[in-house]
């Protein structure tokens, strides 16, 4: 999966299922793909992340609250499969909401069915993990996985080992939309040491705002920005004012890819 980020600095970003709602998620992904996004990280909404700042927390429980489940976030896949010209799907389900009520396999089978570019499985323990590496390869389903840029060297070595989407490198510990810029010397040598591993792309995340932090994610070596709370907390604010919810985060994309220049919008728009 190396064209999972064809053009350097690729960028990804995050939002849950089900917030906004459907019918607008479904022209922002659109949007998305005009713009050559590469990847729209599809969180399948949970409560109370402990990795999630208040920004992706409340989005989770608005999207909770709207009754949105796995069954949702797939139809979403599923209806942007065969549209897109650029963007990839991933699918992030939580260990213990998504994945354990409804077992491994159920849900690794349903997110290959659906279309998905990739699954990102989050807070599993290390028990849980190898069936979900083990039944993602059976299934044809591409694996990202994760480590800080602080991990163990076992972890990256897992990390390394099982990426068959991308590697998503967490800058630093702590809630999601919190702490500092990326540090491209101190982000270094994670990835070398992830290169070392794996020809998966790599793909950094966690204080990742600005045009400014694109380009320090990809001065210290990786293939990708990943974009989460900066996405979400812009489509709060527009949808808080009334406002236009695609056309803000057309802006915030342009802004963080200023020198980039969008393809033609689609000619006609999906039913």
């Amino acid at each position: 999966m190396a064209d999972m980020f064809p053009r350097p600095p690729g960028l990804a970003v995050f939002l849950n299922a089900g917030d906004p709602p459907f019918d607008v998620l479904d022209d922002v992904a659109d949007m998305l793909d005009d713009h050559e996004v590469d990847v729209l990280e599809l969180g399948v909404p949970f409560p109370d992340s402990i990795s999630d700042g208040p920004v992706i927390r409340r989005s989770a429980d608005r999207a909770l609250a709207a009754g949105t489940e796995l069954e949702d976030a797939l139809a979403f896949v599923e209806r942007a499969r065969g549209r897109h010209r650029h963007l990839r799907v991933v699918v992030l389900a939580d260990w213990a909401h998504t994945v354990r009520p409804r077992s491994t396999a159920r849900v690794v089978t349903a997110i290959a069915a659906s279309g998905a570019a990739g699954a990102l499985l989050h807070g599993a323990p290390p028990r849980a993990r190898p069936e979900f590496y083990d039944r993602a390869g059976a299934a044809g389903l591409p694996v990202v996985t994760t480590c800080y840029a602080t991990s163990s060297p076992d972890v990256v070595a897992e990390a390394g080992t099982h990426a068959s989407a991308y590697v998503y490198l967490v800058t630093h510990y702590g809630p999601s939309g919190a702490g500092p810029p990326p540090d491209p010397a101190a982000l270094r040598a994670p990835v070398d040491a992830l290169r070392a591993l794996t020809d998966a792309p790599i793909a950094a995340g966690f204080g990742v705002r600005t045009a400014a932090d694109v380009a320090r994610v990809h001065a210290a070596g990786a293939d990708a920005a990943v974009v989460g709370s900066a996405v979400v907390a812009r489509a709060e604010a527009s949808s808080a004012s009334g406002g236009d919810v695609v056309a803000g985060l057309a802006s915030l994309v342009t802004e963080l890819r200023p020198h980039h220049r969008p393809r033609s919008p689609r000619p006609v728009a999906h039913l």
